[in-house]
């Protein structure tokens, strides 16, 4: 409405400054007069500048001459049009239409083009438009409850309905997303992402102190994640609010500029000698510090890197004394045990142990089916052992390699 009102006033406005021209008339001799009165001006000065010695006799002749010869011209083309003879109506009309016209016109073709009551969108060519974000974040929401719905035992899927519920949420954890978080909590304890989310929720409904306490856990249990600089900074910013200590464990320190130089310098075994001393020098360390949870959780992932699979297990028994591992971590401590196996042998029990924590956690995990598996057949359990088997064959692709050896092993398991 605004827009049709400011353009008629503009219409108006050139109306008004156009009535002047509406009621005159473009008379020939008006016209010469006027243009007559220029040439006395021109005469003048030449006059002056003839006195005045600028102009020899012969050019101010020569000058007059030229002015006289354009007041003829002008006097026979006024006479050949008759004075009174007004303008057509075309010559008359034309101008100020066109000039009403174009205001009126433009109004027109906004209106149906444009979109009078979209606010202004300061965004460069090809940027995204605004509701792009928020149509991604509701598609992200119906994938997750259709996931969350098809696999409701599945703790990832549930973790990630509960992450979207927030997403859409504005980063406020709702009650549906607490319920989903509290579900992959029960299926999965030491899901980070979870305990993250449900510290969020803590913190949003007033209860700091557990929040902070949760979030401080998990930034010991993953010193060297990601995530962690990311989780100190919220630490920071909860505990500032509430006026508390945020007690945060010392940051992990890694090696210097210096060191990273030197390193770089040295040959591959020269190297690889270099980074024993160090990690033997932390396992010393350890020694003095054995509550250093996250020392022995450093110490566990450097021992697997050199290849020392027992020292890792050992590091990693350390660890789990101080703390219950996550599921990443126990992944990571079956591994080094089945990596001193020798092909064919079953895991020992301190193996089995680590790996049934490991599928309670993820009930999925291809590394405890298989050697889980191998434990059931070894101990006269075939029908355990077929049936983690055909679970892992199940989420295995059809070229995968070792599909063709498990297929065996199940009908060896199967067999009367």
């Amino acid at each position: 409405m605004l827009e049709l009102v400011l353009a008629l006033l503009s219409a108006a406005t050139v109306g008004v400054l156009l009535i002047p021209l509406l009621g005159s008339r473009f008379d020939a001799k008006s016209r010469f007069e006027g243009e007559l009165g220029i040439y006395r001006d021109q005469l003048a000065e030449i006059e002056r500048e003839r006195t005045n010695g600028i102009l020899a006799e012969s050019e101010a002749a020569a000058a007059r001459t030229e002015v006289e010869r354009r007041i003829l011209a002008a006097a026979d083309q006024a006479a050949a049009v008759p004075s009174s003879k007004p303008p057509s109506t075309l010559h008359k009309v034309l101008p100020p239409g066109l000039a009403l016209a174009v205001p009126l016109l433009a109004l027109g073709l906004y209106l149906q083009l444009g979109h009078p009551g979209l606010p202004s969108a300061p965004f460069a060519r090809g940027s995204a438009p605004a509701e792009e974000p928020h149509m991604d974040i509701a598609r992200l929401v119906v994938e997750a409850r259709a996931r969350a719905t098809e696999h409701p035992d599945d703790p990832e899927a549930q973790a990630a309905l509960g992450e979207a519920l927030t997403l859409e949420a504005d980063g406020t954890v709702t009650q549906p997303a607490l319920e989903a978080f509290n579900k992959a909590l029960q299926r999965n304890p030491g899901d980070p992402r979870t305990l993250y989310y449900l510290g969020l929720h803590q913190a949003q409904s007033g209860d700091s102190a557990a929040a902070l306490a949760r979030w401080r856990d998990l930034l010991t249990k993953y010193p060297d994640a990601p995530f962690a600089p990311g989780l100190r900074a919220e630490i920071e910013r909860v505990a500032r609010a509430a006026g508390v200590d945020p007690g945060l464990p010392p940051a992990p320190t890694g090696p210097s500029r210096e060191q990273q130089d030197t390193m770089a310098k040295l040959s591959p075994a020269e190297r690889q000698q270099a980074i024993r001393g160090m990690v033997e020098g932390l396992a010393e360390r350890l020694k003095e510090n054995p509550q250093d949870r996250a020392g022995w959780l450093r110490l566990a992932n450097a021992w697997k890197v050199l290849g020392e699979n027992a020292n890792a297990v050992d590091a990693y028994v350390h660890a789990d004394s101080l703390a219950p591992v996550d599921a990443r971590q126990l992944a990571d401590w079956a591994e080094a045990y089945v990596r001193q196996l020798k092909p064919g042998d079953p895991p020992p029990p301190a193996a089995v142990a680590v790996l049934e924590r490991l599928e309670k956690a993820e009930p999925r995990n291809g590394l405890a089916l298989f050697y889980l598996g191998a434990a059931s057949f070894a101990s006269g359990d075939k029908q355990a052992a077929a049936r983690r088997w055909k679970a892992l064959l199940s989420r295995l692709p059809p070229d995968a390699p070792i599909r063709e050896m498990l297929e065996q092993r199940i009908k060896e398991a199967e067999a009367k």
